[in-house]
Formats: C-alpha cells, sequence, structure tokens
C-alpha cells in the first residue's frame, strides 16, 4: 500500500472525483464517457474514493438494489495505477455491501484487458455479453424524419459481431461479470 488511504466519498470531493474518473478512463474504451456531475443513486449504494495527499486518485461506487449490488464506477487514476487501489477500494467495499444484504456484485466492461485481468484476479466471471457499436461520420449514411444522422450508440447480440467489427471502427464486446459478495478473492 502507497501512501493512499480509502474513505467514504463527501459530497465536496465531486471535482476530484470527476477528474480521477475522466484520466482514468481516457486510455480505455470508455475515455468519451465523459460526466459533468457524479451520478446519484436512488437506492443503497457503497460510494468510495482512495485519496493520496488530499488528492482523489481512486473511485468506487457501487448500487445496491435488491440483493445484487452493481459497480456502476470504478477507476484510478492513471498515476496510480498498479498499486493495489482498485482491489483496495473493493475489498474496503465487501463488508458494507453484505450488510446491505447483496449477495452477488455484478459490473459490466467493455475490452480492456487491463479491466478483464483485474476482474478475473477478482473471482468475476462473465456471465453475459453484447455488443456495442459507436457508428459516426461516413459510418452513418441513414435519415430519420428529414434528419441526417451523424452518429449513433447502438446494441447488438453477439451473432453478428464479426460483420459489425467489419463495417465500423468502434465495436466493443460488452461484458456483465459477477462474483458472490461473500467471494474471498
Amino acid at each position: 500500500m502507497g501512501t493512499w488511504g480509502i474513505r467514504a466519498y463527501d459530497p465536496r470531493d465531486e471535482e476530484l472525483w470527476l477528474r480521477c474518473r475522466v484520466l482514468s478512463f481516457l486510455h480505455s474504451c470508455y475515455y468519451d464517457d465523459v460526466l459533468v456531475a457524479k451520478p446519484r443513486y436512488d437506492c443503497p449504494s457503497v460510494e468510495l474514493v482512495a485519496v493520496d495527499g488530499g488528492i482523489v486518485v481512486g473511485v468506487l461506487d457501487v448500487a445496491v438494489r435488491d440483493d445484487l449490488a452493481t459497480i456502476e464506477t470504478i477507476a484510478v487514476h492513471p498515476d496510480h495505477q498498479a498499486q493495489g487501489i482498485a482491489t483496495g477500494l473493493l475489498d474496503h467495499a465487501l463488508p458494507r455491501l453484505r450488510e446491505l444484504g447483496a449477495t452477488d456484485l455484478d459490473a459490466w466492461t467493455r475490452e480492456d484487458k487491463s479491466a478483464l485481468r483485474w476482474y478475473a484476479a477478482q473471482g468475476f466471471v462473465e456471465s453475459e455479453y453484447y455488443i456495442h457499436v459507436h457508428a459516426t461520420g461516413d459510418e452513418v449514411t441513414q435519415t430519420i424524419g428529414g434528419l441526417a444522422v451523424a452518429g449513433a450508440f447502438l446494441h447488438a447480440d453477439g451473432a453478428g459481431e464479426n460483420d459489425l467489427r467489419a463495417q465500423f471502427d468502434r465495436v466493443y464486446r460488452c461484458r456483465r461479470l459477477v462474483r458472490a459478495v461473500a467471494l474471498q478473492a
């Protein structure tokens, strides 16, 4: 463990939370998933930050709906990756998730190899997937009601994945990963 510590998210952390998330997503499949405000949850949640010298270097938000907990955001600032921060955040969250009645924990992610390795190391297994297609510019030739479509975010089942990859530049397999909350990774 470095000089960082983990604590509950405080609303005063919002700007640093956003910066950490944006920078951690910058070189991932989620590079354009930019938020201008931290999401609020309409259910019980565990919201944690890892802090180093007053700077948020890691974030974890988990929403709990009945007995299913879902990782809504997990991110580690690129200058602080490979220090065990994501694992520390998860380890810190698990007892609270059990207290909230969660028995399963899931997350959705795309094709980032380091994220998939981390999830596997934490005991997550893939349970299902679908295809995300980001169509832009010349890839889209449709008009709808007289409007030219300039871009589209589309979902497809996996049946035509290879054809979609040949047709569009940004095609991702979006995976649902699941593990038991009580599992000791």
